[in-house]
């Protein structure tokens, strides 16, 4: 069994859940007492489990926050190619690499609308909404980072409860989980590189325990409150219980979850909704 799962998901890839039930120092890669397989599998498949979690989850966002960026500028400008003029945005440089991506991204595009866009108008570039369709929630952050009028970021900020930089920083950090989950990389006790930029005062409902913004926890609390002005229907506290609940021996708090994270407002009954 064991010789079969590794020949399925490879021993390196599984090393990083064999790591936690090692005791220290881990150098010495000696199991802590009563350490088992089955327990190393039971970690990836949660892993796994909680990576289609979150993507299920930020796939929402990702639809609903890029149709927030293009129909608001486009509607803004009074312009259906704001994404491909130049005068709409503050650095020439970021724009010249946006655009460079925007064009290798509907070069390899096999979309039948862009096929149809090319083959029926003689435009450079389709309009706003069709280049969204195709670039990735990286691609789409940059561009809302770089557009020239703060009162247009404000405006599309404040759709989601949120102040510029906030939004931006809290979209860069979707964008790190998406990317991990899409990738399948470890998720569940991983450490990430990047902290978020926090509102003085949110006007919906936050955490209020403090917590380590580098663990997949306050990915979640970020991913939530986004939830909870996407789509208040959504419950995302059972959708974790639930899982937690399938896999009763993994230790949340690896996950950066502080003891009495489901009395936080944040992960009760939403009461924000976008305007």
């Amino acid at each position: 069994m064991a010789e079969s799962f590794l020949k399925r998901i490879g021993y390196y890839r599984f090393s990083a859940y064999l790591y936690p039930l090692l005791e220290t120092p881990k150098e010495k890669h000696l199991f802590k007492t009563g350490s088992s397989f089955n327990q190393a599998m039971g970690l990836y498949r949660f892993d796994r489990s909680l990576r289609l979690l979150l993507f299920d989850e930020i796939e929402k966002i990702e639809i609903v926050v890029r149709s927030a960026v293009i129909n608001i500028t486009a509607k803004e400008t009074g312009d259906p190619f704001w994404m491909t003029n130049q005068t709409y945005f503050r650095s020439t440089d970021i724009f010249k690499k946006t655009i460079k991506l925007i064009e290798n991204e509907l070069t390899k595009s096999r979309e039948d609308f862009i096929h149809h866009f090319n083959t029926t108008y003689t435009d450079k570039y389709p309009p706003a909404w069709m280049i969204g369709e195709v670039l990735p929630l990286g691609v789409l952050t940059r561009i809302y980072s770089n557009i020239k009028s703060n009162q247009i970021r404000k405006t599309i900020a404040r759709e989601f409860f949120l102040e510029v930089p906030v939004f931006n920083s809290w979209m860069t950090i979707i964008t790190v989980a998406r990317n991990n989950c899409c990738h399948h990389t470890r998720v569940w006790n991983r450490t990430f590189a990047l902290k978020a930029l926090l509102m003085k005062r949110m006007t919906q409902p936050w955490i209020e325990i403090p917590v380590n913004q580098q663990k997949i926890y306050f990915s979640l609390c970020i991913i939530k409150h986004f939830i909870n002005v996407i789509d208040p229907t959504d419950d995302l506290t059972e959708k974790i219980e639930l899982l937690f609940a399938e896999f009763p021996n993994v230790d949340i708090s690896a996950m950066g979850f502080p003891s009495g994270w489901k009395n936080e407002a944040l992960w009760k009954s939403p009461i924000c909704k976008m305007g």
